[in-house]
């Protein structure tokens, strides 16, 4: 008989915590200012940006000795942790991928800590094609990528060691999986795309001077690389003229065209298209400018297809003649709808998968743009795939949402049927629990979705434990997932929610675009509005409300934590982006000033900033109890966002609820993370939250 755990309220244990007041490790103070069009700002936690530094060293593990003892205490967090092990040590198989003579497929028996890539021959017989968990002893490398030529021939394989964006890229004959050559290094935001058997485009930075892991890195450079060569040989066939931050290229299936695409920020590009079958290598200007995006989908001879939002701000479908490509030529296949448009294709179809209200709806096209069928999908929430070769005749997709774990469908192209190809086998109930979209009002009046998850019959009584979770950024967009952390949660009596904030993508470039810059107080408004409606309508109330988000989302946590922190009992802010001050000083992260603007674009821009950057708002103040997360090898948001957010937060916090901080060692942004490491946080975070809320658990 499977274990029950209920929830009541516990004084005791707080009490004991409140009694023994945690004392962080000291943290120095620098005399260090940098002035802003005339206003001098104090950065007295500068040194912690040193990631290299013993002194920086030393920090790190004394603030995880102190967090450790506090989290080691909490009586509950070993039963948490058996569950939520017990609940993830299922069998996960991917879609299945065809390469050559092979069918490829990723696999993990249940509690392995990367994903091991199998294939098939014709046979049926099965072997291990290459096995992450090889990689290292401690299960921090990981694959971060792979591409096969055309013919299944050979690949490229991209690792990340600890986590970082930074890549390795290693080639095998694929038949007999002999390596090829040397082992690319330095590699950075790349894919790899094979023209031929001959070679292929790989993207990357110089290596910075400094530590490579929170040095700037902002000029992007597209390379070829050819077999049998060595990588000092590999020539910069775009970017080395002019400073573009993000430079792409991909082959086209046919290895007819090159298309390049390039950009300063996470919006909008540039376009340019090589003609590969003629000998002299000429880069033709499609679109010279960065006022829109143009993703390229596919090809049919000189026909090339893109989603783009130029005067279609929810995207539309269109065809540029690589032979006459002026704009006034350029041949709409799909048209603009109200709802968001992303395609794919396979099978010799083109599949449009559109959101509406963050939930999917799947139609397939020809590639003249005639409607074949709308897909029935199994359900209301997220599908994905519909990728595939055009010679395929059956393509698969996945299917979940917050209570349905993700299923393999197969889809054949010509009938339109769906058939169910993988069930997972996952100890949750899916029948006990429901989700339900809402609509509530922001501070200026606009509508923003909500999609809120419970144990049906849950009382509305204001003392369920609840995260509320939110992103607001970058124009992603939160569409209905599976997650077996929130599953515990819910297990336990917890409700998660999830906000669809401006800034985010849900409906096209409005919505993103109402959230950024001197825009970016919406998004905050947004989730403390969701915050307020779950407390209005009994969901929770403040002492059971906890708040969480990563990366951009912590910056989210980081600022609604300070402005509002009466509204929360608890703030999870993970790799946050905290120091918006200096945030486009590091790696990548002017890339992201579409989104944010920089301190140093203009007084108005910095005023605007400064009033609400985390780290220059902490007060003395009560504010909620606060488990800060990071990795110390974050080289996308480094750790220094988090570290000084930490610090200002223990040296100004004047209540008795605790401010923590947690570093993963050789850990970077979350891509790759071993299993091990994910249920490890992932518990942590749940017990730090529910013990600061006064819950105590009952085994029954």
């Amino acid at each position: 008989m499977r274990r029950t755990i209920l929830f009541a309220t516990l004084i005791s244990s707080i009490s004991i915590m409140a009694q023994n007041k945690i004392k962080y490790p000291v943290t120095k103070k620098i005399d260090h200012k940098d002035v802003y069009f005339g206003t001098e700002i104090n950065d007295v936690y500068r040194w912690l940006e040193d990631d290299r530094s013993k002194e920086t060293e030393n920090w790190v593990k004394a603030q995880n000795v102190v967090t450790y003892k506090y989290l080691d205490q909490i009586p509950f967090r070993k039963q948490i942790k058996e569950r939520m092990e017990k609940l993830w040590n299922y069998e996960k198989i991917s879609a299945p991928f065809v390469e050559g003579k092979y069918t490829y497929f990723y696999k993990n028996n249940g509690l392995q800590n990367q994903s091991v890539l199998y294939r098939k021959d014709v046979s049926g017989k099965e072997e291990i094609f290459l096995d992450p968990n090889t990689f290292s002893k401690d299960g921090t490398t990981s694959l971060a990528g792979i591409n096969f030529t055309q013919d299944g021939s050979l690949v490229a394989y991209q690792i990340s060691e600890a986590g970082s964006d930074w890549r390795k890229v290693i080639v095998l004959n694929a038949v007999t999986k002999e390596k090829i050559g040397e082992t690319l290094v330095d590699v950075k935001f790349s894919g790899i795309s094979w023209f031929k058997n001959e070679g292929f485009y790989y993207s990357s930075y110089d290596k910075p001077l400094g530590s490579e892991l929170s040095a700037k890195t902002d000029q992007h450079k597209l390379y070829y690389h050819k077999l049998g060569t060595k990588q000092t040989e590999d020539k910069v066939v775009f970017g080395g003229d002019k400073k573009r931050r993000y430079v792409g290229g991909q082959v086209t299936e046919d290895n007819r065209y090159l298309v390049i695409t390039a950009a300063n920020a996470t919006s909008s590009n540039e376009l340019y298209v090589v003609d590969l079958s003629n000998e002299k290598f000429e880069i033709k200007t499609i679109v010279d400018s960065m006022d829109f995006d143009y993703d390229f989908i596919d090809n049919k001879g000189s026909m090339l297809y893109f989603v783009t939002n130029n005067n279609a701000p929810n995207k539309k479908l269109i065809i540029i003649d690589a032979n006459n490509s002026e704009a006034s030529n350029w041949i709409k296949v799909i048209p603009e709808t109200e709802n968001v448009l992303s395609v794919t294709t396979g099978g010799g179809y083109i599949f449009a998968n559109y959101m509406k209200d963050a939930i999917s709806v799947v139609k397939q096209y020809d590639y003249e743009g005639s409607l074949i069928s709308e897909v029935n999908l199994p359900g209301i929430g997220t599908a994905s795939g519909f990728g595939g070769k055009k010679e395929e005749k059956i393509v698969y997709y996945t299917f979940m949402n917050y209570i349905t774990p993700s299923s393999i469908y197969t889809f054949d192209v010509k009938t339109g049927k769906s058939a169910l190809y993988q069930k997972p086998k996952v100890d949750f109930k899916s029948e006990d629990y429901e989700s339900k979209q809402v609509f509530y009002t922001s501070k200026d009046g606009t509508q923003v979705p909500m999609i809120i998850t419970y144990k049906k019959g849950t009382k509305l009584n204001g003392k369920n434990p609840t995260i509320l979770y939110g992103y607001g950024g970058f124009n992603v967009s939160l569409t209905p997932s599976f997650s077996i952390a929130n599953a515990v949660w819910l297990e336990n009596g917890g409700i998660y929610a999830v906000a669809n904030l401006r800034g985010g993508g849900e409906y096209g470039k409005e919505w993103h675009n109402g959230g950024i810059q001197m825009k970016k107080q919406n998004v905050f408004d947004d989730f403390i509005a969701a915050a307020e409606f779950l407390i209005a309508q009994k969901y929770t109330s403040s002492k059971f409300l906890a708040i969480k988000g990563g990366s951009n989302g912590g910056l989210l946590v980081g600022a609604t934590m300070l402005q509002r922190p009466d509204l929360f009992k608890v703030a999870l802010p993970a790799v946050g982006v905290l120091d918006m001050l200096r945030y486009h000083t590091f790696t990548a992260g002017a890339g992201w000033a579409y989104d944010y603007g920089t301190s140093e674009q203009s007084k108005e821009m910095f005023n605007y900033i400064k009033g609400y950057s985390p780290v220059h708002n902490v007060k003395e103040e009560s504010y909620p109890a606060t488990l800060v997360t990071t990795g110390d090898h974050d080289d996308r948001v480094v750790p220094a966002h988090s570290f000084k957010f930490a610090a200002e937060l223990q040296d100004k916090q004047k209540g008795t609820n605790p401010v923590l901080i947690r570093i993963d060692v050789n850990a970077g942004h979350g891509a790759g993370k071993s299993t091990d490491a994910i249920i490890n946080e992932q518990v942590d975070m749940q017990a730090f939250t529910l013990f600061n809320m006064g819950i105590k658990m009952f085994v029954k």
